[in-house]
C-alpha cells in the first residue's frame, strides 16, 4: 500500500542546503543516518537540484529506501527527501571507510607554460590562465598568482558562508568578501634584493545584510573561517586581520 509523502513523519531531519552529493553530502548523510533508527525514517532537505537524481542509486547501493521527494526547488525554497533506514549491519564501518578516505583524498592541479607571461592550470573538468607570480600593472591580461590566492580565499569563504548561513536557517543577502594582502618584500620576489617574499599580512573584510539576530549571523561566519582550508593554511604563515560587517 503506498503511502502519502506528506503523511511521513520523520524520526530525524538534515538540512543538506546546497550541497551536492559529490561535495561530502553523502558522507554528512552517512553520518546523520545514525541517529536514525533501523526502519526508521530520515528526511533530507536539500536546495540544490541534482541530489534528486543522485540520491535513489545510492540508497539502492548501500541497502536503504528511497521513498520519493516533495516539492521543487524555487529561489528561497528546497526539496524534501525521505529515506527509510534499512538495518544495514555494515553501516557504521561503511562511514568510518568513507571518513578515512576523505581525510586521505589529493588535490590536483597542473600547469604548462603556454607564452610570454602566461600559463594554463588544469584540475578536474576545468582550466583557466594565469600570468604573473605578482604584477604592478592597472591591467593585464590574466590574473596573477597573488590574485588567484587571493581570489580563492574570498571565493571560497562567500560560498561557504552563503551555505552555512541557510544550513543555520538564516537569510543572509548580499554577501560579499573583500580581501587585501601586502609581501614582506616585493623587491626580494622580483630578484633585486635579498630578503623575504612571503606574504606579511591578509586584511579581510565580510560584508552582508540580514534581518535576524546579529550575534547569530557573526557565529555562523566565524564558524566558515575556523573551517576553511585556505584560510586556516593561510594564517599559519601570516597575520589575518578579519571582520565582518553587518547591515
Amino acid at each position: 500500500m503506498s503511502v502519502s509523502l506528506d503523511s511521513l513523519q520523520p524520526d530525524h531531519l538534515f538540512d543538506g542546503g546546497d550541497m551536492d552529493c559529490g561535495s561530502g553530502l553523502i558522507l554528512l548523510i552517512r553520518q546523520q543516518m545514525q541517529q536514525v533508527p533501523a526502519e526508521g525514517l530520515l528526511e533530507l532537505r536539500s536546495r540544490e537540484p541534482t541530489v534528486a537524481d543522485e540520491l535513489p542509486p545510492w540508497c539502492r547501493m548501500v541497502g536503504h529506501e528511497f521513498l520519493g521527494s516533495l516539492g521543487t526547488i524555487a529561489a528561497d525554497g528546497f526539496q524534501r527527501h525521505f529515506v527509510r533506514r534499512h538495518d544495514t549491519r555494515e553501516e557504521t564501518t561503511a562511514l568510518e571507510k568513507d571518513k578515512a578516505q576523505a581525510r586521505e583524498y589529493t588535490w590536483r592541479t597542473r600547469a604548462r607554460s603556454t607564452g610570454s607571461l602566461k600559463s594554463s592550470v588544469y584540475c578536474r573538468n576545468f582550466h583557466f590562465e594565469t600570468g604573473q607570480p605578482a604584477s604592478f600593472e592597472e591591467k593585464d591580461a590574466h590574473p596573477s598568482g597573488i590574485e588567484y590566492l587571493l581570489g580563492a580565499l574570498a571565493g571560497s569563504l562567500s560560498t561557504a558562508f552563503a551555505t552555512a548561513s541557510i544550513a543555520a536557517g538564516l537569510e543572509v543577502d548580499d554577501i560579499e568578501v573583500t580581501v587585501k594582502g601586502r609581501l614582506h618584500n616585493v623587491l626580494a620576489h622580483l630578484g633585486l634584493e635579498k630578503g623575504d617574499p612571503s606574504l606579511s599580512l591578509i586584511e579581510m573584510t565580510g560584508f552582508a545584510s540580514s534581518f535576524d539576530e546579529a550575534q547569530e549571523v557573526r557565529q555562523v561566519w566565524e564558524d566558515v573561517c575556523e573551517r576553511s582550508p585556505i584560510l586556516s593554511t593561510l594564517k599559519k604563515c601570516c597575520e589575518v586581520k578579519a571582520r565582518l560587517a553587518l547591515t
